[in-house]
């Protein structure tokens, strides 16, 4: 038979037992609610028209998502006018956009808007920079350096040189003015002549019009550069369509369906491709990184603001070989 102080100590260690736990608990509870919840940050990537290139961006995008366990809104102005630009870049920073990266539609036209997005939000720019602006980075071609390499392929196709006509969605844009820029510099020694040099203002329509319109005004039209991305298949569909396929050639940029098509087919000798993966992802991973690292992050900008991607000639030779790697990278990002 248990004596009462028997009794009395079971009791009391129960009655310990029992405080610890509620103590645990209650500790427990408030490491909880101590802890921070982590901040969901809101990035997005503004393009400067609907061009099917940056689908290609796209795929870059969603890979660094899955990695970086983190979402980016894709944005793109349906007619790519500087106007829409605008007013798609304002909303996002109205909304409390932590990051934002842009393809500048007109540079020096937009630094009040992008300075104004620069005091909300982080600022990057991808493909077509706004070097006067206050954004942090710019991520993509060195575009003279592009227009030049291009232009050393016009000087190989033309070695006796010739007239060329260039196209373009709008010479406003720092990409396409450093483009031709680039042609200019490189060509200028070789008895080429521009003759003409036409916007479309990222009319599709348009830019199949200016080509079909410059090679009937001009009957000793050599060459035709496209300076866009969506100006290669318009190129190459308005010489098939008047039966100049071999003598009026092509000398374009980047790597649309249709431009890859051309070569393969003979209506487009070369392009100057870009590296609109790495735009995408590394745009992705800047802006997360700037929004959730601060200074850190900050630290790591290059000195001069540029980070650049380099570019790749794309001809009969080797345009298999890009269209293979070209689908692997795009399956990546799915």
């Amino acid at each position: 038979m248990k004596t009462w102080k028997t009794r009395l100590g079971v009791l009391l260690g129960a009655t310990l037992i029992s405080l610890t736990g509620v103590v645990a608990c209650s500790k427990e509870k408030q490491s909880d609610q101590a802890k921070p919840e982590a901040k969901v940050v809101k990035l997005a990537f503004v393009t400067n028209n609907p061009s099917d290139f940056w689908r290609i961006a796209a795929a870059g995008i969603r890979k660094y998502e899955k990695e970086g366990s983190v979402q980016v809104d894709i944005k793109m102005p349906p007619s790519g006018t500087p106007e829409e630009q605008n007013q798609i870049l304002q909303n996002l920073s109205a909304q409390g956009y932590d990051a934002i990266a842009t393809s500048v539609a007109a540079p020096n036209d937009q630094v009040a808007v992008l300075d104004k997005i620069a005091q909300r939000s982080k600022l990057i720019t991808f493909d077509s920079d706004a070097p006067k602006s206050k954004r942090l980075l710019y991520i993509g071609t060195n575009n003279y350096e592009g227009g030049k390499a291009l232009g050393s392929e016009i000087v190989k196709l033309l070695p006796d040189g010739g007239k060329i006509a260039v196209f373009v969605g709008t010479l406003a844009a720092d990409n396409a003015a450093q483009r031709l820029k680039g042609v200019e510099d490189a060509t200028k020694d070789h008895k080429i002549e521009i003759v003409g040099r036409r916007e479309d203002n990222t009319d599709r329509a348009k830019a199949r019009s200016n080509v079909e319109d410059m090679i009937n005004a001009h009957s000793d039209l050599k060459l035709c550069v496209g300076l866009w991305s969506y100006n290669g298949p318009a190129i190459a569909s308005a010489i098939e369509a008047l039966g100049k396929k071999g003598s009026v050639l092509a000398a374009v940029f980047d790597e649309e369906e249709g431009t890859l098509t051309g070569i393969e087919r003979g209506s487009i000798q070369v392009t100057v491709v870009q590296k609109p993966f790495e735009f995408g992802y590394l745009s992705a991973k800047w802006m997360h990184e700037l929004s959730t690292q601060g200074e850190p992050a900050m630290a790591k900008l290059p000195k001069d603001g540029l980070l650049d991607t380099g570019v790749q000639v794309v001809n009969k030779d080797n345009v298999a070989a890009f269209k293979k790697n070209l689908a692997e990278l795009v399956q990546s990002g799915k």
